[in-house]
């Protein structure tokens, strides 16, 4: 118990698992208020950089890396989406085929996010090459962007929970989407968790998506 009541906590998480984490730490932290935590946003390439140094005892990311020994447990579904201008045509059009997507305007995350990795893989395994006119390093700036009426856009449902986050754009009825994504909750595979990150892994894999 002495554990739980002292001590730290550092958690490194990539920036679309801010819709979810936060909540759940700030959740945490009310059970255990003696706890000081740190808590990381970062895109996948810094957590990614983070974890090989083992600066922090849990790491919340997409498409864990392959070359280390880690501790995967899966936490939850993270579905991706096709968003478009809220006035774009094909907003009234069900079931659409991929193919009818090749004269549009893609804007995708940044190279090396795990939306922009599971979105390319998708789209090589449904042999489709989109038209990018911009790369973005986060999900506000491509939702604004699609919403700007710059093009049509791939991004994480859980960034669109509210109706303000779907401000000016909507969702597309895109064959093959949502892309069946998840999210990870990892640590290094060689090193024993203290008690509170231990607690704190145990009520993130007991979360349900609200």
């Amino acid at each position: 118990m002495k554990g739980l009541e002292l001590g730290t906590l550092k958690v490194a998480v990539v920036s679309t698992a801010k819709y979810f984490v936060p909540r759940l730490l700030g959740e945490f932290c009310k059970l255990h208020p003696g706890i000081d935590v740190a808590l990381e946003i970062l895109n996948r390439d810094r957590v990614v950089e983070r974890l090989e140094q083992r600066l922090d005892d849990l790491y919340v990311m997409s498409l864990p890396p392959s070359h280390l020994d880690l501790a995967v447990a899966v936490l939850r579904d993270n579905p991706l989406v096709v968003i478009a201008p809220a006035k774009h045509p094909l907003t009234r059009t069900k079931n659409i085929p991929l193919e009818k997507l090749s004269a549009e305007r893609f804007i995708l995350r940044e190279q090396g996010s795990g939306t922009r990795m599971a979105t390319d893989k998708h789209l090589r395994k449904c042999r489709f090459t989109p038209l990018v006119r911009m790369e973005l390093g986060s999900n506000e700036a491509l939702k604004e962007a699609v919403a700007g009426d710059l093009g049509i856009g791939v991004l994480s449902a859980h960034a669109l929970a509210t109706k303000a986050h779907m401000a000016g754009i909507k969702i597309l009825d895109v064959k093959g989407f949502p892309i069946q994504a998840r999210w990870y909750v990892v640590s290094p595979g060689t090193r024993s968790l203290s008690p509170a990150a231990t607690a704190f892994k145990a009520h993130l894999l007991k979360s349900q998506p609200q």
